[in-house]
């Protein structure tokens, strides 16, 4: 498995509108700099929260599947994930490291579309993407992530 990052969001705070950025510093066990959940303000961030909101995924073939076969255009600002991947399974990276240019990271859980983003988006799409809303993961070492870098299993 080998894919790319195709574009970085980030939010500074729960609800504020997604920024795309060209790089984001990836923190170990923390998040991306400047990010909501990085520094936990995200609308779901708890005290006792694990590390499976560190750094999200969704994949641009999902956004083009949601389009062509439901007529929905939603974009990766729209997904509130921070990284938008081309030619990668997510779903096959639950439970595995894998690379983001030079951040190592482990996938801990799907990232399920909610309630919340329905409304905030005002129109109810969560039914058609379960399954599809991407991947929850743990940031393992820290380093910048680029557009463009490859995203890849150790072994790629």
């Amino acid at each position: 498995m080998q894919g790319s990052v195709v574009e970085i969001w980030t939010a500074c705070e729960a609800g504020s509108p997604m920024q795309a950025q060209e790089s984001a510093t990836a923190i170990a066990d923390v998040g991306l700099s400047g990010d909501r959940y990085g520094t936990q303000d995200g609308s779901f961030s708890r005290p006792d929260d694990g590390p499976d909101r560190q750094l999200t995924f969704i994949a641009k073939e999902e956004l083009v599947w949601l389009q062509e076969t439901h007529g929905i255009d939603m974009t990766a600002a729209d997904s509130r994930r921070n990284i938008l991947t081309e030619g990668v399974h997510l779903n096959s990276l639950i439970g595995q490291r894998f690379s983001v240019g030079e951040v190592e990271v482990e996938g801990i859980r799907l990232c399920q579309p909610c309630k919340q983003l329905a409304d905030i988006l005002g129109f109810d799409f969560a039914h058609l993407m379960v399954n599809r809303g991407g991947l929850n993961c743990r940031i393992l070492t820290s380093g910048t992530i680029r557009v463009g870098d490859v995203v890849a299993l150790g072994n790629d």
